[in-house]
C-alpha cells in the first residue's frame, strides 16, 4: 500500500542524507522525496511516498523517530489530506498541434509558461493520476522533456504537524 510520510527534521547539513540512508540500509524505496525548510529556517518539512504493508511502514516509522534529526513523524494515510505534485513539460507544438496542446492543457487546468516557435512549456500541478493522464493525452512523440517535483502532502481541516 501507499503511504504519505510526512516529516519535520532539522534543518541541518546530513539530515537528508541520515533519513534516505535508513531507507536504503533496510532496502525500502522511496517513490518521491521532497524537502524544503518550513517558515522557521531551523526545522524542515521533508515529505516521502514509500509503499509497504502497515506493518513495514510502522517499522520505518519507528526507525524515523530514532533519528537525532527527526522531530516529528506522521503518516498522512492515516487521515484526510491533501497531496499535489507540480510538474514542467516541455512539447513540441508546430503547425496545427499548437492549438491542440492549448485545448489540451485548458482542460487539464495547466498554464503556458514559456513559447518558442516550436515548443511549448507547460505548468501543471495536481494529483499524480491527474498528471499521468496529461503526459498519456499529450501523446508521447509531442513530448521533450518532463520534471516533476515529487508530492507535497498537508492534512486536511485543523490538524496541524507541529514541534
Amino acid at each position: 500500500m501507499r503511504h504519505i510520510l510526512s516529516l519535520l527534521l532539522e534543518n541541518e547539513a546530513g539530515a537528508l542524507s541520515r533519513v534516505s540512508g535508513l531507507f536504503s540500509a533496510r532496502a525500502f524505496n522511496i517513490e518521491s522525496l521532497t524537502v524544503a525548510a518550513t517558515d522557521d529556517p531551523s526545522v524542515s518539512r521533508m515529505t516521502i511516498v514509500t509503499t509497504g504493508s502497515d506493518e513495514i511502514i510502522e517499522q520505518i516509522t519507528k526507525q524515523l523517530n530514532k533519528l537525532v534529526d527527526v522531530i516529528k513523524v506522521v503518516d498522512l494515510n492515516e487521515n484526510n489530506h491533501i497531496e499535489r505534485e507540480l510538474m514542467l513539460i516541455k512539447v513540441m507544438a508546430e503547425g496545427g498541434d499548437r492549438e491542440e496542446v492549448k485545448r489540451l492543457v485548458e482542460i487539464f487546468r495547466g498554464r503556458i509558461i514559456d513559447v518558442t516557435k516550436k515548443t511549448y512549456t507547460i505548468e501543471m500541478t495536481g494529483s499524480g493520476d491527474k498528471l499521468d493522464a496529461f503526459i498519456e493525452a499529450a501523446n508521447g512523440k509531442l513530448i521533450k522533456e518532463v520534471v516533476r517535483t515529487g508530492v507535497s502532502g498537508i492534512a486536511r481541516g485543523d490538524r496541524v504537524i507541529t514541534i
